[in-house]
């Protein structure tokens, strides 16, 4: 398995990379096309998911990528593993040049993500887990570092980092707020007596719950399998789950329908960080 994520963060920093060098040229035009379902798409999200499939294609494992066309479900519910990504995740933020966007890149096994890898090109912070090793988070790295997991490993540090906290710390879409969110988090502030609301783009929103900065995220909008298949593998690692709005039942992954249910990411049922609940 960590031979398999090393390349897996590789493939992340890379992407990485190439992101960055049309991010930060200040005559690049991004190429902006619409979707079917009129989200953006650029030029760098498809230079990232080449890089990306370059490296993934040396494992044994097949790749539902956002960027790549979808294989029918009746060949993909017979992948028993496979890669889960999202090569340029928050590209309304990537547009915006707000900075918050992310590489996400997720190893899932019968329908539950076992390893993650995520990757915030502008602040080279990387997180990356398993669920044998844990959750892991690295500052200012890049293409260029060492990426032996062990060496990794130990330069990182290990999630969630426990942080005393005042207040109870909700994170929220910056792009996607909805009415049912703004209701669930009134609830919220009826059982805590300081609700803080912190907002920010992409999968980093599942990293901050899972390093221990926010305490939940609700979402009740629609997202996609690739939006949080590497977030719920980090937030599994350290402790935290995904559920559907039950807050029981953990979402799960390469389903028929690749649109994921409401969810809320918070701290896991009955577990301690780091252990793996589905073991």
């Amino acid at each position: 398995m960590q031979k398999t994520i090393e390349i897996a963060i590789k493939a992340a920093l890379e992407a990485g990379e190439e992101i960055l060098s049309i991010y930060d040229d200040p005559a690049a035009d991004f190429g902006i096309e619409r979707k079917a379902d009129n989200s953006p798409l650029t030029i760098a999200d498809k230079r990232s998911n080449e890089t990306i499939l370059t490296y993934l294609k040396t494992t044994p494992y097949p790749v539902l990528s956002e960027e790549s066309a979808i294989v029918a479900y009746e060949e993909r519910k017979k992948w028993d593993t496979l890669w889960i990504v999202d090569p340029l995740d928050g590209t309304k933020e990537f547009i915006k040049r707000n900075g918050e966007f992310t590489v996400n890149i997720a190893l899932v096994t019968k329908g539950i993500p076992v390893a993650g890898v995520i990757y915030i090109p502008v602040k080279k912070e990387l997180y990356f887990s398993t669920l044998e090793d844990g959750a892991f988070k690295i500052s200012h790295i890049d293409n260029t570092f060492n990426t032996d997991f062990k060496y990794l490993q130990s330069i990182g540090t290990r999630l969630p980092v426990n942080q005393s906290q005042n207040s109870f710390i909700v994170v929220a879409s910056r792009s996607h707020q909805s009415p049912e969110t703004e209701s669930y988090i009134d609830k919220l502030r009826k059982q805590y007596s300081s609700v803080e609301l912190t907002s920010v783009g992409s999968s980093i929103k599942i990293c901050l719950v899972a390093e221990g900065s926010a305490n939940i995220y609700p979402r009740f909008a629609p997202t996609m399998e690739w939006d949080t298949a590497a977030g719920h593998a980090i937030a599994k690692a350290a402790g935290k789950e995904i559920y559907t709005t039950n807050e029981t039942t953990p979402l799960i992954y390469n389903k028929k329908d690749l649109l994921n249910p409401w969810f809320i990411v918070k701290k896991a049922n009955n577990t301690n960080p780091g252990s793996s609940s589905s073991h």
